[in-house]
């Protein structure tokens, strides 16, 4: 198994996002710390504009590295509520700082209980093993 960090509080995705709950029912997502190592140095972070609506499943954003452009998938359906404006600028907060700084969406999901059909980070630890 990969030796990443997979915080324990935070609940997972297969295409390697990771979501926390944060205030007022809105949820705070990222790429995992693997994500970030599979891609390499992050040189620019593609997001949707507050107020737009994500799909679970669907993309919603891209990452570009200097190996690749990565699609940025929804882990939950609801409104885009906030993004990182930081990555504008500083797209390397993806990479030195995943569960951080470098967080990149929040989004008020239309249903809450989602969350409890995601990985935990046992299951994630065993999906990137």
């Amino acid at each position: 198994m990969p030796d990443v960090e997979v915080p324990e509080q935070l609940r997972y995705t297969a295409e390697h996002e990771w979501v926390a709950p944060a205030e007022d029912g809105v949820v705070r997502i990222g790429i995992t710390a693997y994500a970030q190592g599979e891609l390499g140095d992050i040189v620019y972070v593609s997001l949707p504009a507050v107020g737009e609506r994500v799909e679970a499943g669907s993309s919603c954003g891209e990452l570009e590295s200097t190996k690749s452009v990565s699609e940025l998938y929804a882990p939950v359906t609801g409104e885009v509520t906030g993004r990182n404006e930081s990555l504008d600028g500083s797209p390397e907060l993806v990479n030195s700082d995943p569960y951080g700084e470098g967080w990149v969406l929040e989004v008020r999901p239309d249903d809450a209980s989602v969350l409890d059909g995601l990985l935990d980070a046992s299951g994630y630890r065993d999906h990137i093993s």
